[in-house]
Order: structure tokens, then C-alpha cells, then sequence
């Protein structure tokens, strides 16, 4: 077969097309060498013959080609994975060796391909629609993520080309595949675009007369549609000029295939859903504000038009599990209609339509745990971890699903799912935190085994405890799995802790027996020249015994002496401001905190069990790493406080200009009226120097409570916006939660 009849007049029009774009796209990321290679090896696989089409008359140049051009549009440009695409064919057919790719291209394209191969080699066996075959399939791909990636922008760009195809049973079997396999997979990587086109394209091929039914009717009320979004966010766009909200507005229409999902769950016809269309408003403004100027437009939205508030989404509080954030709100526009607004920033509506592109700019969070939804959900979490070379963060990504993995029974039955290699000490850690601190062994099977015995799956597996076991260091060599590990720390962490303060008290208490006060900052230095880093280590040190406290006084002294003479600057002097001489001696020389923005070089913190704002009478903790911690007097920790370290409490007061905002929360119970939460949000945001952070909603039997986290500069300030918020109709009680 020539090169010239490889292609037909169509094909070959599509392949200039997806050549040049994947040029443009790629002129940066590739050498003159690849672009060498590229070419010697695809025209190479074309004249030899190597390149045929497929069973179905599919060619495999022209969807290599669309594949790489939809990776480029829909994720991101990458080199590695864009050669992969285009060579991947060649191995498999046996044009080339992985070793030989590996040569041109290095070994990271190589390991792609070779991930590649192994799918193909699964679809030779059977369909991958059932269940079976979609765990074995994730076990395949565990290796390299990207080789999901590429397997689901592949499908997409092969559903595009079978339109019209003559082999009806071949396009059901990649229709049914796209549908139940491919866009759920997608979905859980946040490929969310491309999930969507998954489903659309599976509809239409599998039920042809609905799809075109539903499509035709969008046809018909796009004009009506356009004309209402336009009406509809006329007044919502004047509104957000005058306030000075940079924005756009945009409206979307739902998907064919979530449209007939409705319609068949729902028994509802088009004309009756709520979110047939929405309409995007999206704010410009930095990440810090996001959710403060989200709220402001919701409230600023519900002024023009009656929300209902019983359909509101707050998804920027809580984000849904795979990323998504966004405020949604339901208001009644014309001729009674009920009309969604969606309101996000910019960064969250590039998460919400290009997914895994996005999350790919910004950090998020590594979860732990096991099973295919979880090592999903942490796979999503991976490619949160913002990084400019995106696709090399996941390159060495490893899960090893099943084949790496113990299934292991309680004595009532529960199975609990570990990595191999997790031991006794792994599933106790699994049951609690408590059991896992006290573990010191376990019966398997009715037989006695150690905390480092590796559970087997089918082992039933019992743990014993004994009051007087606690964690050790050396019991992080023996777990397996990252919860139990943390765990472990943490427990450490917390017994340190417990022996610093521990270890701090007695020194405390030596020294005021010699009635010798101790210079903080003195004291920080004397520790750092004994040769501890950290001043916990050192007190840990004082309490189990290896600093002998009588040496230690004098010690302390002999430096004190040494510092004077050489006359060496003292810092910054006492652990807290006292005031001035007249109020000093009018409360007797007591030391008393001064809490402000005037006040420099004093390490201390607002507590957050509490959350104290200027003019809340306070009080401060003097903690063991030597910070203060400032409660409000009537918070409940404060009582224990007292009892138990009252030579660590100082009296507080607040300067007198702190000139910063305060957290404070408000619990809020009322009717669940229309336009309730609307008219607080827009109470709040109208005072001045308030701002709302962020709302929590819970509605049930016709009563709403709800908790706003406001920022506020003043206790006055916060009594007169609760009095105000108190007046509005439809507010039965109006309290500061503490926390």
C-alpha cells in the first residue's frame, strides 16, 4: 500500500489540519530531533504497510492524530504523552521496540507506550463494560495515570469518528463502553467536558430518536431562550457595573443527556425544570476574596430578583467531592420562571469546565485510604498539586490495585481492605485510634500473633489491648498504611508535648523557689547553646532526668552573669508589654498583656476556640512553647485553664486602636421564608467595615439554622449588627456560637 492511497480526500484534509495544529501547539515542547524521529518513524510504518486500518476501515494515523489534538484542546500540551499517541500503534503492530522508542524518545514515552500496549492486549480478551473487567482494567493503568488520561481523550475523539458508521453492533459496543465506563471515569478525574461529550455522543448513537427529539427542541426555543437570559441578566449586569464587580455573565444550556435524565427521574417535561438553562456569572477577583464577593453578588442577585432559598447550593463552603465550587441560587425571573445562577470566580469556573487542566495550576490535598473510589479520589488529589511541569508530578504514580492488596476479616464479619505488607499494628490503627495506641498483639486465625505479624488475606483477625501500652518510635518501621503512621505521630507528637510541659513546670517551679524570675529570651538562648534545637526537646530532656535542674539553675545564672558583662543586647525583654508605670502600680506590678496592632515583638495568638474580638473582656495563656494564647473570659477552656495552670494565666486587656478585622460566628434560627437568607447576606455585606466569609445552611420543617462567619472589627460592632439582623422579618434568634 502506497502512502498516497493510505488516505482518502477526506483523511487526508483532516491530516494537514491535525498537523498543524499539534505544530502549533507543540513548536515549544519538541526538538528538531523529534520532530526527525516522528517522521521517519510514521511515514516508515505508512510505506511499509505496517499502518493498516482496522476491522471497522478505522485509520489509525488520522485517530492517533485526533487524539493528540483533543489532549492538546481539552488537558494540556505534553510532549511525552503527544509521542506516545503517534508511535503507540507502531510498537503494537511490531514496526518498533519499546527499546528502540525509548532511544528516539527517552524512557518516559517508552514506559507510556508500554502502558498502552497492555490495554490493548485487554480488549483482545473481552469487552470492558462489565465490572469485572473494569477493575482489571484500573489495575492495568495503576502504573501511569497519564495512560488513563489518554485512553479516555482517545475514546472521546473515536465516539466523534463513528458517526454515521455502517457497523451498527460495533458503534453500540463503544457507545455502551463510553457511557457505563469511560465518562464515570472521566468524571472521577474531573475530565469533566469531556464526560459530558462522553454522554451526549452515547445518547445519540444508542437512542437516536430521543437525542434528536431533545435536540431539536433546544433548536426550536434557542431564539425564546436567548431572548429571557438576555432580559434576565440586563438588570444583574447594571447592578454589578455600579458596585464595581468585575465580572461576565454568561448563560449555559443543560446537556441532552442530563436533560433526559431529568425527564425520565423526574417524570418532568423540559418546559418545567428549574436548570433547563443557568446563568454564569463569573467574578474576577482574587483568591483570598473569592467567597466574600461570591456571597456579596448572591445578595446583590436576590435584591433584583425573590430567591428561593430552600434551592440554594452552597459549594463554595463545602466543594463537592471531585472539586467542584460554586454558589448556585434559584431566583424568579418574568412571567414566573424560575431561573438558576450559578456564581463562581474565574479559578473556580476553569476547575468546573476544563477539570483536571485546571487542577493541574492549583494545590490541594493527599488523602489516604484503599479501594478503587479512593485510589481514584487521591489520584484527583495528586494532580491538584499545582506544578509547572503538570504531567511529570504523576509520572511515578504506583497503586498496584488488588494484586498488591489483602482483604482481612473482623471476628463479626466486616472485611477491611490494606496494601500488602500492612501488619497486626495497621488493623488496629483501621478500628481506632485508641486501640491502635494500646495494641500489643493480636489473635489471628484463634493464634497469638505480634504487632509486626503481615496480615494474609482471609486471616480473621482479633486485637488485644492492655491499658499500659503507648506508641514508640520504632512502631513507624512497622505499619504499612499512612493512617496508622500518622497516627503514630500524632500520639508521639502528643506524649512530647505532655513531657515539655512536664519538663517546663519543674524548671518553672525551681526557679521561683530561688525567687530567680527567668528571662525568656535569655533562656531561648541559653537552651540553643546546650545544643538543643528546639525548646521542647530540651524540656523533654529536664523531665526524664538527663538535665539534672539544680545544675541547671546555675548554669542558667552563670550565662545570665556572662550576657551582662559582655554587654551584650538583652531582646526584646519580657514575655508580654506591661503598661505604663501609674497603671502598673495601681494594679499592684502585675504583668498585663496588651493586645493591638501597636504592640511589636510579642508572640501571641487569638484563640480559636473562641474566637475574641476587640472589646471582649480577655485573658491570656502563657503555652508551652511560649506564645500566648488569648482567650475570651467566659470561653470553657479558660475555667480548666485556671484550675490547673494558674501561674500561666496573665491578665489582658486590648490597645486602644487595633484597626484589623475578627472571625466571629453567628448562629441564626428562622422561618424558612423566600428571600430570608437573601436579605441577611445583603444586610451584612451592606455594613461597612462587616464582611461575610462564609454561610452554612440547614432548613427542616419550615425553620432554617444557619451559621455566618463574618469578619468585624469590634465587639460593639457585632452586638449592632446582631440587634439589626434580629429586626429583620421571618429572624427568630440571633447568637454568637463560639466557634
Amino acid at each position: 500500500m502506497t502512502e498516497t492511497g493510505y488516505f482518502n480526500a477526506h483523511e487526508r484534509a483532516m491530516l494537514f489540519q491535525s498537523i498543524r495544529k499539534l505544530w502549533n501547539n507543540l513548536r515549544d515542547e519538541l526538538t528538531i530531533d523529534d520532530v526527525h524521529y516522528l517522521q521517519t518513524v510514521i511515514s516508515g510504518g505508512v510505506k511499509t504497510g505496517v499502518y493498516r486500518r482496522d476491522k471497522y476501515g478505522i485509520n489509525p494515523v488520522i485517530r492517533t492524530l485526533r487524539t493528540a489534538e483533543l489532549l492538546h484542546e481539552s488537558i494540556a500540551p505534553d510532549r511525552n504523552m503527544t509521542i506516545a499517541i503517534l508511535v503507540y500503534h507502531l510498537c503494537r503492530l511490531g514496526y518498533a521496540t519499546e527499546k528502540e522508542i525509548a532511544g528516539m524518545f527517552g524512557e518516559d514515552v517508552a514506559n507510556l507506550v508500554h502502558g498502552l500496549i497492555k490495554i490493548s492486549k485487554i480488549y483482545k480478551k473481552q469487552a470492558a463494560v462489565d465490572d469485572d473487567n473494569f477493575r482489571k482494567l484500573l489495575v492495568t493503568l495503576a502504573q501511569d495515570i497519564r495512560v488513563v488520561i489518554i485512553m479516555i481523550v482517545d475514546r472521546r475523539g473515536l465516539m466523534s469518528y463513528v458517526n454515521n458508521h455502517p457497523d451498527e453492533n460495533f458503534v453500540r459496543d463503544i457507545s455502551l463502553e463510553s457511557r457505563y465506563l469511560y465518562a464515570p471515569l472521566a468524571h472521577k478525574l474531573g475530565l469533566y467536558q469531556i464526560k459530558t461529550e462522553l454522554e451526549d455522543l452515547s445518547l445519540k448513537y444508542l437512542q437516536r430518536d430521543v437525542y434528536n427529539k431533545i435536540a431539536h427542541r433546544l433548536n426550536e426555543t434557542k431564539k425564546e431562550r436567548d431572548k429571557y437570559i438576555e432580559q434576565f441578566t440586563a438588570p444583574i449586569k447594571k447592578v454589578l457595573e455600579r458596585e464595581h464587580i468585575k465580572c461576565y455573565v454568561k448563560g449555559r444550556t443543560k446537556s441532552i443527556n442530563s436533560i433526559w435524565n431529568k425527564m425520565k427521574t423526574k417524570k418532568v417535561d423540559m418546559n418545567d425544570m428549574y436548570d433547563l438553562f443557568a446563568i454564569r456569572i463569573i467574578i474576577d477577583t482574587p483568591r483570598e476574596y473569592e467567597k466574600r464577593d461570591c456571597w456579596y453578588t448572591y445578595s446583590l442577585v436576590g435584591d433584583i430578583y425573590q430567591a428561593n432559598p430552600s434551592r440554594l447550593r452552597d459549594w463554595i463552603t463545602m466543594p463537592k467531592s471531585n472539586g467542584y465550587e460554586s454558589l448556585h441560587g434559584t431566583f424568579k425571573g418574568k412571567d414566573d420562571k424560575w431561573v438558576e445562577v450559578q456564581i463562581r470566580s474565574e479559578r473556580m469556573d476553569e476547575v468546573a469546565e476544563m477539570g483536571l487542566a485546571a487542577h493541574w495550576r492549583y494545590k490541594g490535598v493527599k488523602a489516604d485510604g484503599g479501594g478503587i473510589d479512593q485510589w481514584m479520589q487521591n489520584v484527583r488529589e495528586v494532580l491538584e498539586e499545582g506544578s509547572k511541569d503538570r504531567m511529570d508530578l504523576i509520572r511515578d504514580m504506583h497503586a498496584n490495585l488488588y494484586d498488591e492488596e489483602v482483604f482481612v476479616f473482623t471476628p463479626r464479619g466486616d472485611v477491611f481492605q490494606f496494601p500488602k505488607g500492612a501488619t497486626v499494628l495497621d488493623f488496629a490503627f483501621r478500628i481506632h485510634s485508641r486501640v491502635g495506641c494500646q495494641c500489643i498483639g493480636a489473635k489471628v486465625d484463634g493464634k497469638n500473633q505480634k504487632i509486626n505479624y503481615k496480615l494474609r488475606s482471609g486471616d480473621t483477625v482479633e486485637i488485644i489491648t492492655s491499658s499500659t501500652q503507648v506508641p514508640r518510635v520504632d512502631w513507624l518501621n512497622i505499619v504499612k498504611t499512612s493512617k496508622a503512621r500518622n497516627k503514630i505521630k500524632q500520639a508521639l507528637n502528643e506524649a512530647q508535648s505532655k513531657m515539655a510541659d512536664m519538663g517546663r513546670e519543674l524548671v518553672q517551679r525551681r526557679f521561683k523557689n530561688r525567687k530567680i524570675e527567668i528571662d525568656e529570651p535569655t533562656m531561648s538562648r541559653f537552651i540553643s547553646k546546650k545544643g538543643y534545637k528546639m525548646t521542647t526537646d530540651f524540656y523533654v530532656a529536664v523531665d526524664e532526668g538527663k538535665i539534672d535542674i539544680a545544675t541547671l539553675v546555675e548554669e542558667y545564672l552563670d550565662y545570665q552573669t556572662k550576657l551582662q558583662e559582655t554587654g551584650k543586647p538583652r531582646e526584646a525583654a519580657e514575655n508580654f508589654v506591661l503598661q505604663n508605670k501609674a497603671e502598673e502600680e495601681e494594679r499592684g506590678g502585675d504583668d498585663i498583656l496588651v493586645v493591638g496592632n501597636n504592640v511589636k515583638g510579642i508572640n501571641y495568638k487569638l484563640s480559636r476556640c473562641c474566637n475574641p474580638i476587640y472589646g471582649d473582656p480577655i485573658v491570656g495563656f502563657i503555652a508551652s512553647d511560649g506564645a500566648i494564647k488569648v482567650h475570651r473570659r467566659d470561653c470553657g477552656n479558660v475555667k480548666h485553664l485556671l484550675a490547673k495552670y494558674p501561674y500561666r494565666i496573665i491578665r489582658s486587656q486590648w490597645s486602644g486602636k487595633v484597626g484589623k478585622q475578627f472571625a466571629a460566628t453567628l448562629k441564626v434560627v428562622g422561618n424558612d421564608d423566600i428571600g430570608i437568607v437573601s436579605n441577611i447576606t445583603s444586610l451584612i455585606n451592606k455594613e461597612g467595615d462587616t464582611v461575610l466569609r462564609s454561610v452554612s445552611i440547614n432548613s427542616m420543617g419550615g425553620i432554617f439554622e444557619g451559621y455566618l462567619v463574618i469578619g468585624i472589627n469590634s465587639l460593639d460592632n457585632l452586638d449592632l449588627l446582631i440587634k439589626k439582623i434580629k429586626n429583620l422579618k421571618g429572624v427568630k434568634d440571633v447568637q454568637r456560637a463560639s466557634h
